[in-house]
């Protein structure tokens, strides 16, 4: 996994903690981190002999001081271990934007997919949801909202095992009418279109049906709304007990849409936040879950 050392509000520090963490809680990751090398060598430091030999460093443009382009050349440097064979998945919590046009310019975009989606995964009161986008496209028009349908059923049934996905349009009233023009628009759209993995459009979902997991296990929406949504949930959910105790996903996000597994962690991650988000990257990776997806839409 190539890890981004100076992506996140707190990095190297938090990143170095969920490098560590990752690292000693699965002796079959092996971590790439991609940054200053007085960072990567707290990571060295800390390990025992043999954990030290699953991690490699580099350096990139991103630990010179001074540098203002260091966001950017961070993860730009971890696409391209990628796409250069030195690693299976990138792994940051930097820039959302930064790391969303390395990974589309870096690895390349799916056929057919014009703007890829940010998918989350949040627990319900009866299993988990798909959430996309959460913060990709945040102004998405109706052929975008299209294709994160098709990523969304897709993903939901590659990652998350779930036949016939139901897939759900957030919106802020079920009743025929509700919503701006983009939402008024999609319901037709949606209906109309041939969803992978034998999904089928269910229809319009509210902020309620999130929580609960009623009705959809895929929810659509525009970058924007679902990026509000998902750290709105997530704080709630650290400060009262979520709907299903101790099944709570990694607050982390894959981005669909390209041709490598690219894992996001919000910017504010804490230590183990980067290690769960560097587990659900090896997870996918040893899965081969994005080929997977690709096929999906391909058919």
């Amino acid at each position: 996994m190539a890890v981004d050392l100076l992506g996140g509000d707190h990095a190297p520090a938090v990143v170095v903690d969920g490098a560590l963490h990752a690292v000693q809680a699965d002796p079959s990751v092996h971590l790439l981190l991609v940054g200053p090398v007085e960072a990567a060598g707290e990571v060295l430091a800390a390990l025992s002999p043999a954990d030290r030999a699953r991690v490699r460093t580099i350096g990139s443009p991103a630990s010179r001081p001074g540098n203002t382009g260091w966001i950017e050349s961070g993860v730009r440097a971890a696409v391209l271990a990628v796409a250069e064979g030195q690693a299976d998945a990138v792994v940051s919590a930097g820039s959302t934007g930064a790391t969303v046009t390395s990974a589309a310019l870096g690895l390349g975009r799916w056929p057919g997919v014009r703007r890829p989606a940010l998918a989350a995964v949040l627990p319900t009161a009866t299993g988990r949801i798909v959430l996309l986008d959460v913060g990709a496209t945040v102004d998405p028009d109706e052929r975008a909202l299209l294709t994160q349908a098709r990523l969304g059923a897709a993903y939901a049934a590659v990652a998350h095992g779930i036949a016939e996905p139901r897939v759900g349009l957030l919106t802020i009233g079920t009743e025929r009418g509700k919503g701006d023009r983009l939402r008024r628009a999609m319901p037709a759209l949606l209906s109309g279109t041939v969803l992978p993995a034998g999904a089928r459009y269910v229809g319009l979902v509210e902020g309620d049906d999130v929580v609960t997991g009623r009705g959809a296990d895929v929810v659509v929406t525009d970058g924007f709304t679902g990026n509000v949504l998902l750290k709105g949930l997530e704080t709630a959910y650290a400060l009262i007990t979520p709907p299903r105790n101790g099944d709570v996903p990694p607050r982390a996000a894959t981005l669909l849409g390209v041709a490598g597994t690219v894992v996001v962690c919000h910017g504010a991650a804490s230590g183990p936040d980067l290690a769960a988000g560097i587990a659900l990257a090896a997870d996918l990776h040893r899965r081969a879950a994005v080929p997977s997806i690709a096929a999906f839409l391909s058919e």
